[in-house]
C-alpha cells in the first residue's frame, strides 16, 4: 500500500500533467499551424529555438527557468507583488513540466497539420467561411488525431519530469514533490522497496498515457 506522502506526491503529478498540457496545447497549436504552412526567412532558427528543450540537459532549462522567475529576475518580483510567487511552488512544477513538454507537443501538432491537403481549408474558404472558422472546423478537425496524440505524449512527459523542477520547484513535500522527486528522494534517504513503489506509479502512468493516445487517435481518425 502506498503511504500518504506517497499518494500525495500521486496526485500533484496528475495535476502538474493536467495543468502543463492545458498550458502547452493553444501555444503548440497555433505555432504548428503556422511553421506546418508559412515559409519565411529565420524559420529554421525559429524553430530551433521552439525545440531546444528537447535537446538541452534539463537542468539547464530549469536554471534558465529559476534565474527568469527568481527574485532578481525579470519576472519573479512582479509576480510575487502579484501573490504569484512561481519558485519553489506547484507553479514551478507546472511551468517546467510545460515547458520540457512543449517541444514534443510543437512537433506532433505541426506533422499532424502537415499531413492536411491545404486545398480543403481553401475550398472553405471560398464557401464563405472566414480563416479562422475554416481552421476550426476544417483543419483542426482533420488534423484532430494528431493534436490528441500531442497532448497525451504532453501529459505523459508532463508526468515524468524530473530536470528542470528540481531547480525550480524544489523538493517541498506536499507542494513540489512529483513522483520524479519522491523518487529521487527515496533514492536519497530510504531503501529500495519505496523506490519500486513509486518507480511503478511513474510507469503505469506513462504507459496509460501512451495506450489512451494511441486508442483517442485512432478514434479521432474513424
Amino acid at each position: 500500500m502506498l503511504s500518504d506522502a506517497e499518494w500525495e506526491a500521486l496526485r500533484l503529478s496528475a495535476l502538474v500533467g493536467v495543468g502543463a498540457t492545458a498550458l502547452v496545447m493553444p501555444p503548440a497549436i497555433v505555432l504548428g499551424r503556422v511553421l506546418a504552412v508559412a515559409s519565411f526567412r529565420g524559420k529554421a532558427l525559429v524553430e530551433t529555438v521552439l525545440l531546444l528543450p528537447l535537446v538541452l540537459p534539463p537542468v539547464v532549462t530549469g536554471y534558465g527557468l529559476l534565474v527568469l522567475f527568481g527574485r532578481r529576475g525579470p519576472l519573479g518580483p512582479a509576480l510575487a507583488a502579484i501573490g504569484l510567487p512561481v519558485v519553489f511552488t506547484w507553479r514551478a512544477c507546472v511551468i517546467a513540466s510545460a515547458v520540457m513538454a512543449f517541444p514534443l507537443a510543437y512537433r506532433a501538432c505541426r506533422t499532424a497539420f502537415e499531413a492536411v491537403d491545404q486545398r480543403i481549408p481553401g475550398v472553405a474558404r471560398t464557401l464563405g467561411a472566414s480563416r479562422l472558422d475554416a481552421f476550426l472546423t476544417v483543419t483542426l478537425s482533420m488534423a484532430r488525431g494528431g493534436v490528441v496524440a500531442a497532448a497525451v505524449l504532453a501529459f505523459a512527459r508532463s508526468v515524468g519530469e524530473f530536470g528542470a523542477t528540481i531547480v525550480l520547484a524544489g523538493n517541498v513535500e506536499g507542494e513540489t514533490r512529483t513522483l520524479p522527486v519522491a523518487v529521487f528522494q527515496e533514492i536519497q534517504s530510504s531503501g529500495s522497496d519505496g523506490v519500486w513503489r513509486l518507480a511503478a506509479l511513474c510507469a503505469v502512468l506513462a504507459a496509460g498515457a501512451l495506450v489512451a493516445s494511441e486508442v483517442l487517435a485512432r478514434r479521432a481518425r474513424r
